[in-house]
């Protein structure tokens, strides 16, 4: 056969013109506050509130202060507030520490409608640099926050096994998401739009190995800063490809081992994916909280731990995947031991902040308690259901059943327990009245005039 006769080998990036890229970007830019229902614009508010509580929370933690020691020696103009910390860096870096800061305790809200994303804390941080960077208003911070769950999740459900393949979601669609947040605050045209998720989607990173190490939480601050990078970028002119979702070496075909594109436009602007996110009661990964509220229901019965002869769990599979480590040596660690979690649960009756430190998870009765726990996988188990029994020495068996798990989209957390956490979070940094003013600035966010006044007051 002579080469011409040959069929012909198209190039990698040969365009296959299914046009999901930039039909999102034309809704992601276009899309106006007044598009929101109202119960999306509630819920808004409601997931800044809990962020900016688990980042002040997360303000002091020890990774913060390795990060910004970090920081600091590279050098950084001083130019956004690091949030409760009474000090200011770069845009990029600022982006890079409240973002981390959001998501090193594991409190913050989680998205588990098919996707397990962490969005707000990429997104939020990103937004918070880019309102120094350009005024805008409360309804632009809130429209494009909305926007970052549309790209972030919607990214996720176009690439069905990106999970498996070992990515950290938070990393990769969070930079996705805080892109298009940036995007669309700084008011960027479809084309800069598309470009935008393009350069935001070729720094995407993180691996699920770091689990448990300070990396983890650092995926969501890096997320944030290639977002905000992106957007900025976009906004000058830098290209990037229109197809990079669906591109035949797009996002998802070579983050995923099977790939939907169509998810990504599929009921845009019907369906919200805002109204779909959960808050954690528990500052742990999000996949424990269901056998959590069934050991605390448990305990609660007036069983003694000298009492306890065995814990049993079943729990979804993807629970043990995620969160099977026997004896974790760090509070990062035991953030994602469901011995350890179900041993503080039944002798702390919480799971909160408190449970989660160094000290915690080499406690000589937590460490007990914990060689106690026996799990099991039921497949036929929902993500956020759970069953727990304790069997004490006597023999005598007590059962819980928990069909969905506290501040899940199906057992959802109210307004005010959503204010309670963020108080108790935010309080111990920034003191009582501020974190008043905080909270109502944020209930009334669709009236303020200039959304860097949100972070000034978070400083």
């Amino acid at each position: 056969m002579s080469a011409s006769s040959k069929a012909p080998v198209e190039y990698g990036v040969a365009p296959l013109r299914l046009e999901v890229s930039r039909r999102f970007s034309e809704f992601a830019a276009g899309v106006s506050f007044d598009d929101l229902p109202h119960p999306v614009r509630h819920e808004c508010k409601r997931g800044i509130l809990d962020w900016i509580g688990c980042a002040l929370a997360g303000s002091r933690h020890a990774t913060i202060t390795t990060l910004l020691a970090g920081l600091r020696a590279a050098g950084s103009l001083e130019r956004v507030s690091v949030i409760g910390r009474g000090l200011k860096l770069g845009l990029l870096e600022a982006a890079m520490a409240n973002g981390q800061m959001g998501h090193v305790l594991d409190f913050d809200d989680t998205h588990m409608d098919g996707v397990v994303l962490h969005t707000s804390s990429p997104s939020l941080a990103a937004l918070l640099s880019a309102a120094v960077a350009e005024k805008r208003s409360g309804i632009d911070l809130m429209t494009a926050y909305v926007v970052a769950f549309e790209a972030g999740v919607r990214v996720g459900k176009a690439s069905p096994r990106h999970h498996d393949g070992g990515w950290h979601l938070t990393g990769t669609l969070g930079s996705i998401a805080a892109g298009v947040a940036v995007g669309r605050f700084l008011g960027l045209d479809p084309g800069r739009m598309n470009h935008t998720i393009g350069i935001a989607a070729t720094q995407a990173a993180g691996m699920q190995q770091n689990r448990g190490t300070m990396c983890k939480s650092f995926h969501a601050g890096k997320a944030a800063a290639n977002g905000l990078l992106a957007g900025l970028l976009a906004r000058e002119g830098f290209d990037s490809s229109e197809e990079i979702i669906e591109g035949r070496r797009g996002f998802s075909r070579i983050y995923s081992a099977t790939s939907a594109p169509e998810a990504l436009i599929d009921g845009l602007g019907e369906r919200w994916e805002l109204a779909g996110n959960g808050y954690k009661p528990y500052a742990c990964g999000i996949v424990l909280h269901s056998l959590i509220d069934g050991v605390i229901e448990l305990r609660r019965r007036a069983i003694a731990p000298d009492q306890v002869e065995r814990i049993e769990l079943q729990v979804h599979p993807q629970a043990i995947r995620i969160t099977g480590v026997v004896a974790p040596e760090t509070g990062l660690q035991s953030k994602f031991s469901l011995y350890h979690s179900a041993a503080v649960a039944f002798l702390d009756g919480a799971a909160g902040v408190a449970q989660y430190t160094d000290a915690r998870a080499v406690a000589p009765d937590v460490v007990a308690l914990r060689t106690r726990v026996h799990v099991r996988p039921e497949d036929a188990f929902r993500t956020d259901e759970a069953h727990a029994t304790v069997v004490t020495r006597d023999g005598a068996r007590h059962e819980a059943h928990v069909d969905h798990a506290t501040g899940t989209h199906d057992n959802p957390m109210s307004d005010e327990a959503i204010e309670a956490k963020f108080q108790a979070n935010a309080a111990p940094t920034v003191g009582e009245k501020r974190a008043s003013e905080i909270a109502a600035t944020v209930w009334a966010l669709d009236e303020l005039a200039d959304a860097n006044a949100l972070i000034e007051l978070c400083a």
